[in-house]
């Protein structure tokens, strides 16, 4: 039987993996950013490093965000490296809503500065073969040196667990699942969590329905002006805990709430008269520590993300605390294998940090590699 005629095993050809030096984990503006920087770094695409992202076209997390966020309602689309967000979408006619304007903006990024993006590909898992990792997808297996993850938090929702969650018969559904306050016309309304996200949607909400708005901690608003040195104090304080291989904290603590004009419109309607966490939740409704009860038909958890980070589970890189210990310029290298990377990781979560951060670990894993 000559070669040509040799049967083929393709179970085994399925296995074989892509080598490739640097392998990027998602392409929000974390994961464009580290792309663009491995280009200018000089690193051939697809040929030395890939993108692999799950999402069915480009945008990240933004384009699964609820309708009517736009663009004047968020924290800040910051531009990346080399581009205006200015040059890819006119912001000038009105409204324009996030979930449309960014992929318009990240898909004019990723074809102007020919980066290579494969998607929808979802990563399963990644294991450590000793000199490379194996990084497997739905679509095939790459053989790669370095990691840089950017999977930021958008599918690690949370919801903290509270006694008596399976008695609640109404509907609960996370900051994830939010499409309109349509939805719930004629129900009450438990909004839980004291983030920007959680004060919008009860905006939203309390102009349609009844609400009811809890938090854990009194939440700090801010009526002065976001200052440079506020940024800096909370990127600070999230990056001392990750050097320190904690978890990362939330900012809000640090920035404060922004008082925009809808807050304080919500304030006028008394939508903000925020209530302490219950206790428990019972079939109808929550109950706390002082016996008080109240009857709601949806709970809203507004309670924020964890970081996307269950492929990465085989390479052991939390401790005990469930942190991982970060090192590094801007502390994106993983202290434990600095062939590893994670970017929108603590300081980076923001839309700036993540700028920095892609430049940041392109730089040091390419040298870490000796690819310059």
């Amino acid at each position: 039987m000559t070669d040509a005629a040799q049967p083929v095993d393709v179970e085994t050809h399925a296995r074989v993996a892509r080598k490739i030096d640097i392998v990027v984990i998602g392409a929000g503006q974390a994961g464009l950013s580290s792309a663009y920087h491995l280009g200018r770094l000089g690193l051939a695409p697809h040929r030395q490093y890939v993108v692999i992202d799950r999402s069915p076209q480009p945008g990240g997390a933004w384009q699964f965000r609820w309708p009517s966020l736009t663009l004047n309602t968020v924290n800040g689309i910051h531009d990346l490296p080399g581009m205006r967000f200015s040059e890819a979408v006119d912001t000038s006619k009105g409204e324009v809503h996030a979930a449309v304007a960014v992929p318009q903006y990240y898909g004019a990024y990723e074809k102007a500065f020919g980066l290579p993006v494969r998607r929808a590909v979802a990563v399963k898992v990644v294991c450590d073969r000793g000199e490379r990792f194996r990084v497997e997808t739905d679509d095939g297996a790459y053989a790669a040196r370095g990691i840089i993850n950017a999977t930021g938090t958008w599918e690690a929702p949370y919801i903290p667990p509270y006694p008596g969650a399976e008695r609640f018969k109404g509907h609960q559904l996370h900051t994830k699942d939010y499409q309109s306050a349509a939805q719930f016309a004629g129900q009450h309304v438990l909004v839980v969590g004291g983030g920007i996200s959680a004060i919008q949607l009860l905006d939203e909400i309390s102009q349609v329905t009844s609400t009811t708005w809890v938090t854990r901690e009194e939440p700090a608003f801010r009526d002065e002006p976001f200052t440079p040195e506020v940024g800096r104090a909370a990127v600070a304080m999230v990056e001392d805990r990750v050097r320190r291989g904690l978890p990362p904290g939330s900012v809000v603590s640090v920035t404060g709430i922004p008082v925009t004009p809808a807050i304080m419109a919500a304030r006028a309607r008394g939508a903000l008269e925020r209530q302490p966490m219950f206790a428990e939740m019972t079939e109808n409704g929550v109950r706390w520590s002082d016996g008080r009860e109240l009857a709601v038909d949806v709970i809203l958890w507004s309670t924020g993300f964890r970081s996307a980070l269950d492929h990465l589970a085989p390479l052991q890189l939390r401790n005990a605390d469930g942190g991982i210990l970060m090192t590094g310029r801007l502390a994106t290298q993983v202290a434990k294998d600095p062939r590893i990377h994670l970017v929108g990781y603590g300081p980076s979560a923001s839309t700036i940090g993540a700028n920095r951060a892609g430049g940041a670990a392109a730089r040091e894993l390419a040298d870490f590699l000796h690819l310059t």
